[in-house]
């Protein structure tokens, strides 16, 4: 048999099996009727460009914890969890309903008598963690989205490097294309990391042999935890761009971090241990400090992921809002909410709850700002209030409930963030902490244009079929 007609054969084969085959997987596996028609004829249309593109796209579960690789009980063991209610007396009336709702939900203890601490942008956050790094005495884990080889990343990459060889025990884990936002800046932070001995792991990084080419299903998380007593999550990467003042670049980002103390620390680091064990294939616990409260917080850490732990944090949000009788604040940078999400923000509209979202005017990514216009109408219709922030882009993510109940933490409010990434949310109930927050998005509501819903009708039509083409793409951004 000639070669060519041997290649033609075997392309007539993959047409009648290989597409089925991959029409049939999404047909069994995606949750939403639209995204599984869509993929069912991207993979019968195009029998084997179609299958090649949803194995590198659209197939989004893996097992991280599976409990496989951690036994059973390893949930934080001998650390005091929240017995009693943290919701104060004449407090909020939403406050016990979000408290079962994630009970339930999530399975993890909240817990009392913890203190958070808000810092703006690099200029403060970064020395802050530079400091626990160096001050740190037994451990220290961090876990990253990006990690730039910049000045600052590599003043990272030397304190870290400082706490190994003084004997600390030093534990990095980078996102496996996260890494790759240095470019053009070579080498890769992963590269630097090993010329310095410092124990690290790339979470779902491409590989070729044997193949693993995960272009979605990426680590998302940003947390450094030092000696199991001090430890900083939130939105920040490692990055020039979170540098506002002098040293920032072309194109600075504005974020809130946080510094968190008290015994949630614990379950923070439990999360770190979780993808560490992922990501390595190495179980190892670390018997958790007794911490003495630090503040008056009750905290809990909600993981979410395209795993075990899907759609964690989208039903706990939606229970938050659909609990709301007074306010609900949003900030975020990116806003492509799921129908779940955006229905409980128009019914909360309704019944009289005060509802304000701020978005950038301008975010890094273009094409999700056009798909989101497309959809704004639906909620400035029903009395929900949208706000663009003035530049620079501001990458902050908070839901702040009754001014009592907070989230914060790495997830943006998209298809990606609640349905592709590995993302982490603290959530806090505490007035004091909850009133900051308010009173942060109140000052940067002064300075905000509210979006009009006239202007968005008077987009002129090819605006209009452009922002409504992206919108349609939204699963996928």
């Amino acid at each position: 048999m000639e070669p060519l007609t041997l290649l033609l054969a075997l392309l007539s084969i993959a047409q009648a099996v290989v597409g089925p085959i991959a029409a049939g997987h999404a047909l069994l596996n995606k949750r939403e009727p639209s995204v599984a028609m869509a993929w069912i004829a991207v993979c019968l249309a195009f029998p084997v460009a179609g299958p090649l593109i949803y194995f590198f796209f659209g197939i989004n579960r893996v097992r991280t914890r599976a409990r496989k690789l951690l036994s059973p009980g390893a949930e934080v063991p001998d650390v005091p969890a929240a017995h009693a209610s943290p919701c104060p007396a004449g407090g909020a009336a939403s406050c016990s309903e979000l408290v079962r709702s994630a009970d339930a939900i999530t399975g993890r203890m909240l817990y009392q008598g913890n203190h958070l601490e808000a810092l703006q942008n690099g200029e403060q956050a970064y020395p802050r963690m530079l400091q626990a790094i160096d001050q740190a005495r037994h451990r220290l884990y961090l876990s990253t989205y990006i990690f730039n080889n910049s000045p600052t990343g590599r003043r990272f990459v030397r304190a870290l490097a400082h706490a190994h060889r003084r004997g600390v025990d030093v534990r990095v884990l980078v996102d496996g294309f996260g890494e790759w936002y240095t470019f053009p800046h070579l080498p890769r932070i992963s590269r630097l990391l090993y010329r310095q001995g410092i124990p690290h792991a790339r979470f779902l990084a491409p590989r070729l042999l044997p193949p693993e080419i995960y272009v979605n299903l990426r680590n998302h998380r940003k947390l450094l935890v030092a000696d199991g007593e001090t430890a900083f999550t939130g939105g920040m990467n490692i990055s020039e761009h979170h540098l506002t003042g002098v040293g920032a670049g072309r194109r600075p980002v504005q974020d809130l971090h946080f510094r968190v103390t008290g015994p949630v620390v614990a379950n923070l680091e439990q999360v770190f241990l979780e993808d560490w064990a992922f990501a390595t294939g190495s179980e190892q616990s670390v018997p958790p400090v007794p911490l003495q409260p630090q503040g008056q917080a009750a905290c809990r850490a909600i993981v979410d992921g395209p795993n075990e732990d899907l759609d964690r944090l989208l039903m706990i949000m939606v229970a938050a809002i659909s609990a709301a009788r007074e306010s609900v604040w949003i900030m975020t940078p990116y806003f492509l909410p799921p129908r779940p999400l955006t229905t409980a923000l128009q019914a909360a509209a309704l019944r009289g709850v005060e509802v304000n979202i701020l978005l950038p005017r301008r975010s890094n990514l273009p094409y999700v700002d056009w798909a989101s216009r497309h959809m704004l109408w639906e909620l400035l219709h029903w009395g929900v209030k949208v706000w663009y922030q003035p530049a620079p882009f501001n990458h902050t993510k908070l839901l702040i409930i009754d001014e009592h109940y907070t989230h914060i933490g790495s997830a943006n409010l998209d298809p990606r963030s609640l349905r592709l990434n590995f993302e982490l949310t603290l959530e806090t109930h505490d007035r004091s902490f909850a009133g900051q927050m308010v009173a942060h998005c109140r000052e940067t509501q002064h300075r905000s244009e509210p979006a009009d819903a006239a202007q968005l009708h008077e987009r002129t039509l090819p605006v209009k079929a452009r922002d409504a083409l992206f919108w349609l793409l939204s699963p996928y951004l």
